[in-house]
């Protein structure tokens, strides 16, 4: 007797249904039981928790955008959030500064002093993961307490190395616990940072170091600035000084600066030119600094002339075994040679006291033209353009710049330029200064984005209080395409406690010599590459456009979202601007290296999104 089934099954298809038809059902069960469980197993996904980031509208805080949109990111988020989270470094790379391996850059053939060189193509193939704090990290102290005490678990310097370091650094710092303080009051040269550069100022012929900016210097290259204190000093006085020290293993003079907020990189005296242009800085500063200045035939004096501007000033300072006061071992040792050199290069000594020594360099450019025969040569007109890490030259260069301005001739007051100055970068004013009025706005609306997540937004901070306003929690930005400088003017306008290093991609607009002319810190840089910093060194990162300039270029996405991770501290924060299409592959970056995101639509008729982003607290 046959069921129900078979009875159907014969008025449609007979006494026996065909056997290629029995096949085709049984393929379409087996397929709508895996829609189904397909189907199921999304749904289970769905209930799972998933970041998904926050929604915003013309800046407005915590306002969200319609459903639709709040669906489509939801989707985008769902697929990121597929792609594998990167893991943590070990712990023996917790202080990492990719191109800085000496061992490895001895193992590749370097000799003479290169193998202490940036050498990033030994790095190249470096395993993909991420930077991790040290075990007793602890978030820097608000500003201004953290520019003059930090947290000793935060920089790689022990308690032994402290205690066996010179008698000059122990007057600097006082371990307490785990602390570092910095007494500014207290010694770096003599009677201290202050009385120092007064000294300084009164060597200059000026009544005290407040008139610095009127005396045209507002930017100082430090080299070897020890731990930022004179660096400091001078910041008080809205004068930029940018530390530049060697790559060091422990106790970094660059990474303790940094650490206190204050403007510093790894740069080196060695083999190659610094990534500035000609003419950058109106006095370079040298206390005990270390280099021997006549050795490679005097190529290191000549870099310091070639980043200085005319009229500006070279400072060395240099202890002696000798008593206070007393300069005989200095003049024997150091200045003969320099005595008949500076001549060559058209320096004169312009003033001498103790220790401390001033030259100044000429402001007529028709000197070089009329020295000895046998002198320094001149370097070829197109030995001035983008100096990146470059070759150390035997020769003068920037005599022929258009750049060359005594410092004190400039008609624009400090961080301005006039119409004519705008001109001789070859910029138009009504282009520069719409730039700037763009950056006001931009300012404005990233502060009242984020000021309520600074200050009452830190859910990941370990066993810590949240900061109670008005404590600012950022100290220092890096723009990533910095362009004309804009969010850097803007910042100061606001009067910010910030500072700003512009970084002027290699294959972006050449702007940096304008942004050094403004009074900003500065330097070129190649994306892809590392940056020459130690980890957790600064507070935020901003770049507009960068990401769709680079889409070009040779550089790994990954690797630029891993290098930002590097460098910036835990819960610090990114902002970046850009196309619709490059916003969200940032995104995806953003979520396997485990910043949280969140998308904002400007709102502006245009195809450009903000990505605001923060670094977690990390610790295993």
């Amino acid at each position: 007797m046959r069921s129900s089934w078979s009875n159907k099954l014969s008025l449609i298809f007979g006494p026996r249904p065909p056997l290629n038809w029995l096949l085709l059902c049984l393929v379409s069960v087996l397929a709508l039981i895996a829609v189904l469980g397909s189907s199921s197993s999304n749904t289970f996904e769905s209930l799972t928790p998933i970041s998904v980031p926050d929604i915003y509208t013309n800046y407005r805080r915590l306002k969200e955008q319609a459903a639709v949109d709040y669906l489509e990111l939801r989707s985008l988020s769902l697929g990121a959030s597929r792609q594998r989270e990167l893991g943590l470094c070990g712990r023996e790379r917790e202080n990492y500064v990719p191109c800085y391996n000496v061992s490895a850059n001895l193992f590749a053939g370097f000799k003479d002093g290169e193998e202490f060189d940036r050498q990033c193509e030994v790095s190249r193939n470096r395993e993909r993961c991420l930077v991790r704090p040290p075990k007793d990290y602890k978030i820097p102290l608000r500003w201004p307490a953290g520019r003059d005490v930090i947290w000793s678990g935060n920089v790689k310097i022990t308690k032994d190395q402290f205690l066996s370091s010179g008698s000059m650094t122990k007057r600097l710092m006082l371990l307490e616990e785990n602390q570092i303080a910095f007494h500014s009051e207290d010694g770096l040269i003599f009677d201290g940072v202050k009385d120092y550069s007064l000294q300084i100022a009164k060597m200059l012929g000026l009544s005290d170091d407040s008139q610095f900016l009127q005396a045209g210097v507002q930017t100082v290259l430090d080299i070897g600035c020890g731990f930022g204190s004179f660096g400091a000093h001078l910041v008080s006085l809205n004068v930029m000084a940018i530390c530049i020290a060697a790559y060091e293993a422990t106790g970094s003079q660059v990474q303790l600066t940094l650490e206190r907020g204050l403007p510093a990189m790894i740069g080196n005296f060695i083999t190659r030119q610094l990534p500035y242009p000609a003419l950058s800085f109106e006095m370079v500063h040298c206390a005990q600094c270390g280099i021997v200045w006549d050795k490679k035939d005097w190529t290191l004096l000549l870099e310091v002339d070639r980043v200085l501007k005319p009229g500006g000033y070279f400072v060395l300072t240099s202890s002696t075994s000798q008593p206070y006061g007393s300069s005989l071992s200095m003049k024997n040792s150091m200045l003969t040679p320099m005595e008949e050199m500076t001549p060559k290069i058209c320096w004169t000594l312009k003033a001498q006291q103790y220790e401390t020594f001033i030259w100044q360099k000429t402001v007529d450019s028709d000197c070089y033209t009329s020295r000895k025969q046998g002198a320094i040569p001149l370097c070829n007109e197109g030995h001035d353009v983008r100096s990146y890490y470059k070759p150390l030259a035997s020769c003068i260069s920037g005599t022929t710049n258009k750049r060359w301005t005594p410092i004190r001739n400039r008609s624009s007051s400090p961080h301005q330029l006039n119409s004519a100055e705008l001109e001789i970068h070859g910029v138009q004013p009504d282009d520069f200064f719409e730039d700037l009025q763009i950056w006001r706005s931009a300012l404005r609306n990233y502060w009242s984005l984020l000021t309520p997540l600074i200050f009452s937004d830190h859910p990941k901070r370990p066993g810590d209080e949240d900061p109670l306003p008005p404590f600012n929690m950022i100290r220092n930005v890096m723009d990533m395409s910095a362009h004309y400088g804009g969010l850097n003017a803007a910042f100061l306008e606001e009067r910010k406690s910030v500072w700003v290093m512009n970084v002027v991609p290699v294959s972006a607009l050449y702007t940096l010599p304008l942004i050094l002319d403004l009074g900003f810190a500065g330097v070129l840089h190649d994306w892809c590459e590392p940056f020459p910093t130690y980890p957790r060194t600064y507070d935020l990162l901003h770049a507009n456009g960068l990401l769709s300039h680079l889409s070009s270029e040779r550089c790994s996405m990954m690797d630029l979202f891993l290098e930002m991770d590097r460098i910036l501290r835990p819960e610090g924060w990114v902002v970046l601007c850009d196309k619709v299409g490059a916003i969200e592959m940032a995104r995806m970056f953003a979520t396997q290296i485990r910043w949280e995101a969140r998308v904002i639509d400007l709102q502006n008729g245009s195809d450009q999104r903000l990505l605001v982003c923060q670094k977690p607290f990390v610790k295993k």
